[in-house]
């Protein structure tokens, strides 16, 4: 099996011919290749995409948003084979995968379709000498490239709101994660989607996504990824002036005071550390809990996790599937050696699960929790990207507070609390862009969506991402 190029409405090989292997994570063998694409084939995508914008940006918008709803009936239907792949490609049990990756990429063009129809324009008057209207119109090509650890989910994201906007896409999603990319574009020809509306390009970040941010006829790129990528494609986009939004890392922290519902901060604290290998960039990777309940918490919360199956992504029983790649799996084994070395307890996990059969060699982590770590530390401090979460506790709320923005990132934090005047100041502190109030991972897609400091720039989802993916005009008329 090859994944190839998506331009101008056809399945390409890269120009070069050059190709990548591609590896199932919780087998860890090569099951299909991805061309490897080059800025030749960047070149070709822009190209497609600025012939196909003349017509794609003047077609009425009812026509657009039914493109949009087409393509959201199709995953429906399409939802248990899109599910699979997903589960193959990046590693995640099946049932996560079918419970919220496909059903939220499908909401998302359903979502855009109808935000587009029922966006608002601004006016005003000055008194009785003039009118003054706002339009938005679309910006032109947008560059698009998504990260591997919710493929579809959010490369979805990204072009539903583009093309409702009237712009046209050169997308590219991880050279590890292919799959649901390449399905999506068997999407869009199926509903007729015109050629050259949207483009995928796969290949290598330094290739492929610095060609599309480099670009001078791409003026709008948004980034989902490292902070440290997003440090380069500021510096390719900055002589273009072209718009960014950057979604980023996130270290983020799970507060628990004493008087919160336990049980219930206990269960959801579990699940935001650990949903999706922990490879989600809201996760809660740091556990600050009050000094009065910290023993208990700490003892209901380590036995929870120890309950949790890590292992086959198609079993119904497990929990936790692969991590992405050998690479990644290495990468997070190192900061648990890191802990270790810097005086932190082990509570539970810190290896590889005994796992026999075709998943011997997959990229396998157990849960793991660490505690009796320096705040300072690069274990605290870095984003891990992975099941491993660290356990702190403090005596106050005022220490509780300095703990939880004591770090570069400001993407995520939640609170656990039962007195509500607590979560008003306290969320008033945080430096975060979401934050939630005893529950965790309730998006609403009509709000906004990025972060503070390292986290990111920029503001997506609702009407915030209709003005990222159009440009403002206004028009005065005089009043005779």
């Amino acid at each position: 099996m090859i994944f190839k190029n998506y331009i101008n409405g056809e399945f390409r090989d890269a120009v070069d011919g050059e190709q990548l292997d591609v590896y199932c994570p919780s087998t860890g063998k090569i099951y299909a290749q991805v061309v490897s694409s080059s800025n030749k084939d960047v070149d070709l995508a822009v190209k497609s995409a600025g012939d196909a914008f003349e017509t794609w940006s003047k077609i009425p918008m009812a026509t657009r948003c039914k493109y949009l709803l087409d393509i959201a009936n199709a995953i429906d239907d399409k939802a248990e084979t899109l599910a699979k792949l997903e589960s193959m490609d990046q590693g995640k049990p099946l049932s996560l995968a079918t419970k919220v990756d496909i059903p939220r990429a499908a909401s998302n063009f359903r979502f855009f379709a109808g935000a587009i129809a029922h966006h608002l324009e601004q006016s005003s008057v000055m008194d009785d000498q003039a009118i003054n209207y706002s339009i938005r119109e679309p910006v032109g090509i947008a560059g698009l490239i998504s990260p591997w650890n919710l493929p579809i989910y959010l490369l979805s994201w990204k072009i539903a709101p583009a093309i409702a906007c009237g712009n046209t896409c050169v997308a590219k999603c991880s050279e590890l994660t292919p799959a649901t990319a390449n399905a999506l574009c068997e999407i869009f020809a199926k509903v007729g989607l015109p050629k050259g509306v949207v483009n995928l390009v796969h290949g290598l970040g330094h290739k492929v996504g610095r060609a599309i941010s480099a670009h001078p006829d791409i003026p709008l790129v948004s980034f989902t990824g490292s902070t440290e990528t997003a440090i380069d494609i500021q510096k390719q986009a900055a002589p273009f002036f072209k718009k960014l939004s950057l979604e980023l890392g996130g270290k983020n922290p799970n507060i628990v005071f004493a008087d919160a519902d336990f049980d219930l901060a206990v269960d959801e604290a579990v699940r935001s550390s650990f949903t999706n290998q922990g490879e989600i960039c809201l996760c809660g990777s740091r556990i600050l809990i009050e000094e009065s309940i910290y023993d208990k918490f700490r003892e209901a919360f380590v036995a929870k996790t120890r309950s949790l199956k890590t292992g086959d992504p198609s079993s119904e029983n497990s929990d936790l599937g692969a991590l992405v790649s050998a690479e990644h799996r290495d990468r997070v084994m190192s900061y648990i050696d890191k802990a270790k070395q810097l005086g932190g307890r082990i509570l539970c996990g810190g290896t590889k699960p005994n796992l026999t059969g075709e998943f011997v060699n997959g990229y396998f982590i157990v849960p793991t929790i660490i505690e009796g770590l320096e705040q300072d530390c690069e274990v605290i401090q870095q984003e891990i990207f992975g099941p491993v979460v660290t356990l702190q506790s403090f005596k106050c709320e005022q220490e509780a507070l300095k703990m939880a923005n004591d770090v570069r990132y400001g993407l995520s934090a939640s609170i656990w609390t039962s007195d509500s005047s607590r979560s008003h100041r306290f969320a008033a502190g945080l430096k975060a862009g979401i934050i939630w109030v005893n529950t965790w991972l309730k998006r609403d897609l009509k709000t906004p969506f990025g972060g503070y400091k390292a986290s990111g720039v920029g503001r997506e989802g609702g009407h915030y991402s209709i003005d990222f993916y159009t440009e403002s005009k206004n028009i005065c008329i005089a009043i005779k």
